[in-house]
């Protein structure tokens, strides 16, 4: 499934760790939201899917943490810069900047 997987719906699943999604190479969509995860080091696993353009991870700890909204799309771009859309906002180089 690794080599071919494409988008994965995993919300509302009280998911901390993503210790093993570096193996959906092919990942384009990731719909985690409504789940623990807390901390930056556990998101930066995100990093290892190239294709990763669409993410939804509003309602996890870390993402309230970094309210507002503009300020957690700012964060998610400096650190995973190929992202299209986060949590159903488009990504562009205006809010990368603000």
């Amino acid at each position: 499934m690794g080599d071919t997987l494409e988008e994965l719906w995993i919300s509302y699943n009280l998911i901390e760790k993503l210790k093993g999604i570096n193996y959906f190479k092919k990942l384009k969509v990731l719909y985690m939201s409504n789940n623990l995860v807390n901390d930056w080091d556990e998101f930066m696993r995100l990093a290892d899917l190239p294709l990763l353009a669409d993410l939804a991870f509003v309602g996890n700890p870390l993402q309230e943490k970094c309210a507002p909204q503009s300020k957690w799309i700012q964060e998610v771009s400096k650190r995973l810069p190929d992202l299209k859309k986060v949590d159903g906002k488009m990504v562009t180089k205006a809010a990368e900047e603000e």
